[in-house]
């Protein structure tokens, strides 16, 4: 086993992605069953280098040890934990990702009666789950956020803040849609238009709304303050996603999407009534049975009156 590991260190004394500050040494247990060798590499831990050295040696290692019976080879260490950490989340983040969305679905099909609605609260939910993962990338990835939050950027964001990001992110906007949207719809259920009921719930809802938001963007922009950078990256991702999805997310886009779709909004259950406004048919079965209710008044008031006139004759 000794002479396969130095043949192997033979093959990164010279290579440009293995690091030659130190000699590495072989270390033996006391029964001589185990041998561990450490090899170092320039390259950040999460960087493009860290990985490509990660794979050569895991290339190397397997041929290195095949002449040894029954040998058993591994590449752990702190690359490699990364890395496979990463490839796991990779592997069941689409499991997650899926249940979370047809949750979503099938909880605002329940509470609403609507495809449209479920779609909708999806896409947002998606979309301001995006904008917060580009803030991320655009301030940890980069080196121009450096002095302002007081770290070092390593070129990456930690393994398991996306999806930890994403199915936070995800419960904290479906409480806000579901509030924002169930006050559209009381008002619509009273029988007005769409540009209307989305009008007065947004002002309806405005005041929880933001006070909530600012509430937890100054919770979670003090994890922007701490030392460690995966702390530092939950709170800058926690605060985008809440500001970006209370103030652009629910205040415009919301709206303009539930005023464009109109009476699909309640697709397939629809509105009693028909949720049509004060100038559609709901006002002019409202209109005609107040006309009628008035001349039947008059008409009772002009016979009492004829009534007494001809008792007073």
């Amino acid at each position: 086993m000794r002479s396969a590991l130095r043949s192997l260190l033979e093959r990164t004394a010279d290579h440009e992605l293995f690091a030659h500050d130190t000699t590495p040494e072989i270390k033996e247990s006391a029964d001589h069953r185990v041998h561990t060798v450490d090899v170092g590499t320039p390259h950040q831990p999460k960087s493009a280098g860290a990985r490509d050295s990660l794979a050569l040696l895991r290339g190397w290692l397997p041929r290195a040890v095949a002449d040894v019976p029954d040998a058993e080879s591994a590449v752990g260490g702190k690359v490699a934990q990364g890395a496979d950490f990463t490839a796991h989340l990779e592997e069941r983040m689409p499991y997650v990702v899926g249940f979370v969305l047809l949750l979503t679905f099938a909880t605002m099909v329940l509470i609403f009666r609507s495809v449209a609605v479920a779609l909708s609260a999806i896409v947002l939910n998606l979309l301001s789950a995006a904008a917060s993962f580009g803030v991320l990338v655009a301030v940890f990835q980069h080196t121009w956020a450096e002095g302002l939050l007081d770290f070092r950027s390593s070129g990456a964001v930690v393994s398991w803040l996306p999806l930890f990001l994403f199915v936070v992110l995800f419960g904290l906007s479906m409480d806000y849609h579901v509030f924002v949207v169930s006050r559209i719809r009381e008002v619509a259920l009273t029988g007005a238009s769409t540009r209307d009921a989305v009008r007065q719930g947004i002002t309806r809802s405005a005041g929880v709304v933001t006070s909530a938001a600012v509430v937890m963007v100054g919770v979670f922009g003090i994890f922007g303050t701490l030392s460690m950078v995966e702390f530092k990256q939950l709170g800058v991702g926690l605060t985008a996603a809440i500001l970006l999805d209370a103030v652009v997310i629910r205040i415009y886009v919301l709206p303009a999407l539930m005023t464009v779709l109109g009476k699909w909004n309640w697709w397939p259950a629809g509105i009693p009534g028909g949720g049509h406004g004060p100038s559609g048919r709901g006002r002019d079965r409202t209109g005609r049975a107040g006309r009628a209710a008035t001349a039947a008044h008059r008409a009772g008031e002009r016979s009492e009156y004829a009534s007494s006139h001809r008792r007073q004759r």
